[in-house]
């Protein structure tokens, strides 16, 4: 059995400096992704200084202005992550960014570190950000892709945000990408960090190895907490009943043309041929109108 503490970090436990969650490549034991949540009282600013890492600013509750390289960027936020998508910010590599809020909230900085800095400081409207519905029945959700490849351009880094309604699978079929295969799978490492609706409210997450290389998390995570894919199968990620389910996903790896490319468990593959006769999710998509454009 895995030490699931290596790759479940609850809550707190990766708090660093100005940081609620702080995870870099070499405190997961990997490459190339990473993940920061900042949270800013009324009136305050960050600086962050990007180093050999693009990164995207997105708010989980909140607005936000980003100053960096001679712009300033107005995010419109977002009064929670299942009110609606939000604007966010690209900060390229090698770069310096004012991060300020007036009234406060709380904001996602994921990152991935690249050789490369060809790309400029962007801003992504809300508007533009693809919002998709996911399988049928107990296995609907929503996506909210904010930096895939042929949505928004960058240089490792892919993130989307799924949202699962209360008692429904996501992340099902089990699937990963760990390996470099051209046109099958791609090699990315991935962090899922979680907000569950509801005061106590709490979902599972799955993760498990190949013979090859063994990895066995089962993990009971709430609201805050943070579990590290290294490799293997990962999913379902479980909603329990009468709690809705968020969670952003990080992605990068070493692969230069940046894809996105998966496999299925081929024991569980089978389900996605169910959903053809299964209707989406009515609770879906989350934030009525705005959500669903």
């Amino acid at each position: 059995m895995t030490d699931v503490s290596t790759y479940h970090l609850p809550r707190g436990t990766s708090a660093d400096g100005p940081y609620d969650l702080l995870v870099t490549p070499e405190s997961a034991g990997w490459g190339h992704s990473g993940l920061r949540i900042l949270t800013l009282g009324p009136g305050q600013a960050h600086t962050l200084f990007t180093g050999e890492f693009e990164f995207l600013v997105l708010p989980l509750s909140g607005r936000c202005t980003v100053a960096v390289d001679g712009q300033t960027f107005e995010l419109d936020g977002r009064r929670c992550v299942f009110a609606s998508v939000t604007d966010f910010a690209y900060l390229p590599r090698e770069s310096e960014a004012l991060i300020g809020s007036a009234a406060g909230g709380r904001f996602a900085l994921p990152s991935a570190r690249t050789e490369r800095g060809s790309l400029p400081a962007r801003y992504g409207p809300k508007e533009d950000v693809p919002v998709e519905l996911r399988g049928a029945g107990n296995c609907s959700r929503q996506v909210n892709n904010y930096c895939l490849p042929g949505t928004f351009e960058a240089e490792q880094l892919l993130v989307c945000e799924v949202l699962t309604p209360g008692g429904n699978w996501s992340s099902y079929p089990p699937h990963k990408h760990d390996q470099a295969r051209p046109g099958t799978e791609s090699e990315l490492e991935e962090i899922y960090y979680f907000q569950i609706a509801g005061e106590n409210g709490f979902a599972y997450q799955r993760v498990y190895g190949t013979q090859d290389r063994p990895i066995d998390v089962l993990a009971e995570v709430r609201s805050g907490d943070t579990v590290l894919i290294p490799h293997g199968w990962h999913g379902p990620s479980i909603a329990a009943p009468g709690y809705d389910l968020y969670y952003l996903n990080v992605m990068a790896g070493p692969g230069q043309d940046r894809a996105w490319l998966i496999c299925d468990d081929p024991a569980h593959g089978w389900v996605r041929g169910t959903w053809d006769s299964q209707s989406v999710d009515p609770r879906l998509p989350f934030g009525g109108e705005e959500a669903g454009r």
